[in-house]
Parts: structure tokens; C-alpha cells; sequence
């Protein structure tokens, strides 16, 4: 019983992980009640995609461990993405309330985290970790780089938080550099 239910977790979390938007395709636009500093805004990813890329990564639950670490690692790094002309926001299942308090304690006012409680932008970007009998229970950890023009130019999947910040810079500075999709 327990190796089957582990297996159905494992195939389950298999099939998620190979569900992320491909790099080439349109990045899906919406718009997301988002908190910066405790203060609520609406995120649009067109008005931002004006100013330049978007870092835009998915996270399960604000408050828990990787995930704060990871809103840390994003906050230290905000100087680099913003020379680079880069904006960053998070986007989890959590309402609003909570992602007013995780920006600015843990995001340290550096960048937005959008509420999506009713997995809307999460299902758009294949970021939704289902359960068959419950639906979506959180996002997965699903971190994408947003050309201007709107095409995805990278995706990571990775539990841990390390590697989204560092993908992320890389694929903007090569961005930025002239290696333009």
C-alpha cells in the first residue's frame, strides 16, 4: 500500500514536472492582485513586459522554508535583475492578505508576489500541482524568463530555490547581452 501510494505521488509530481511552458512559446497574459511592500496593486504582465523582461516564478505555499529562502535569494538579487532591466514577481495559491505580509517581510519590499487563489495564471502556465481527486493544491516550483515580445525564453523546475535565481539572471543577461530570441 505505502509503494503505491508513493508511486502515485511520484507519477503524479513526474507528470507535473514535464508540463512547464517550452521556451518559444507565447507567455499567457493576465493580470493578478499583487502585494509590494504590504501594499495591494494589480500586476499586469503587459505593462510590465513594456519596461523590459519578466521573471515570473511560481511557489507553492509563502511562509514555508523553501520558499522563503527562495523570496530571499529573488530580494538580494533584485539589484542585478533591475540593472539588467528586469522586473521579478512570485505567484502562489495564497490570497492576498498573506501576500501582503510575505513582501514585506520576506520578499523585503523588493518585488511583488501576486495572490491567485483560484489557480487561474497558475493552470495558464502549467504551473498547478493536481490531485485527481482534489484538484489544484498548490503551484509547483516553476520559474520562466519573459521576453518583452512575450515568448517564453526560459523555464526551471526545481524544488530547490538556487537554481531559479541563477537561471534567471543568466538567461537575462544573455538576453540583454544581444542573444535575443
Amino acid at each position: 500500500m505505502k509503494t503505491t501510494t508513493l508511486s502515485l505521488a511520484f507519477a503524479l509530481f513526474a507528470t507535473a514536472a514535464l508540463a512547464a511552458l517550452k521556451p518559444g512559446a507565447p507567455a499567457p497574459d493576465f493580470t493578478v492582485k499583487a502585494a509590494l511592500g504590504g501594499k495591494d496593486f494589480t500586476f499586469s504582465l503587459a505593462e510590465a513586459l513594456k519596461k523590459g523582461p519578466v521573471v515570473l516564478y511560481f511557489y507553492p505555499k509563502s511562509f514555508t522554508s523553501v520558499c522563503t529562502v527562495e523570496a530571499h535569494e529573488f530580494a538580494e538579487a533584485m539589484e542585478q535583475f533591475e540593472a539588467m532591466g528586469a522586473s521579478v514577481i512570485g505567484v502562489s495559491g495564497d490570497k492576498i492578505e498573506t501576500q501582503r505580509e510575505f513582501s514585506k517581510t520576506e520578499c523585503r519590499d523588493r518585488f511583488p508576489v501576486g495572490a491567485d487563489p483560484e489557480f487561474k495564471v497558475i493552470k495558464a502556465y502549467d504551473a498547478a500541482f493536481s490531485v485527481p481527486v482534489a484538484g489544484p493544491v498548490f503551484a509547483n516550483r516553476i520559474s520562466y524568463v519573459i521576453s518583452p515580445e512575450g515568448k517564453i525564453l526560459s523555464a526551471v523546475e526545481d524544488s530547490g530555490s538556487t537554481k531559479h535565481i541563477q537561471n534567471a539572471l543568466s538567461v537575462v543577461k544573455e538576453w540583454r547581452g544581444g542573444g535575443r530570441p
